[in-house]
């Protein structure tokens, strides 16, 4: 790695650690001809990623976009905004994650109501009125039903196996 510095073409790594969940490599470095230290980081080169849109149009996939939409789902919500990052994190994981080069705006609208189901049920509630422009009340309410019934089945399933103890007899 050349020096900034002076230009020397040999330095040595003095410290790596991970940062960025992993993502990247941060090397500490010095120079074997001035001695003086620096930084360099190195990371995954990601592919660029188009997004196919409703129109047919394609456009560079912005992560920004995802971060937006979900800040405004968890307007005045109590949710910290490393939590949020954290739920971007994972979804553009998945996206990327899939290989392919090109996505649909469904598909991403999809994957992201599907990450804020478990998330925050005021946010997914937020973000699927929007995402599914919601014709009526009935439809939105219709979301609302299948939201708690998903959630009825969820505690069901943790009481069921409370009930499956045999209670102790007192003698």
């Amino acid at each position: 790695m050349r020096c900034p510095y002076c230009k020397h073409e040999d330095s040595r790594v003095i410290d790596s650690r991970a940062t960025d969940d992993g993502m990247t490599i941060r090397r500490r470095r010095e120079c074997s001809a001035c001695g003086k230290r620096f930084t360099t980081y190195e990371v995954v080169e990601k592919l660029p990623l188009m997004v196919i849109k409703h129109d047919g149009r394609r456009e560079v996939f912005k992560r920004d976009k995802i971060l937006n939409g979900i800040i405004r789902s968890c307007d005045k919500r109590d949710i910290s905004m490393e939590r949020i990052l954290n739920l971007v994190n994972e979804i553009e994981r998945d996206i990327r994650n899939t290989m392919d080069r090109e996505i649909s705006s469904q598909d991403i609208g999809r994957l992201v109501m599907e990450h804020l189901k478990d998330f925050d049920d005021v946010a997914y509630i937020r973000f699927a009125s929007v995402y599914r422009k919601f014709a009526d009340i009935s439809s939105f309410l219709e979301e609302l039903q299948n939201m708690q019934q998903r959630k009825q089945r969820e505690h069901g399933k943790g009481a069921e196996a409370h009930e499956t103890h045999e209670p102790h007899e007192k003698k």
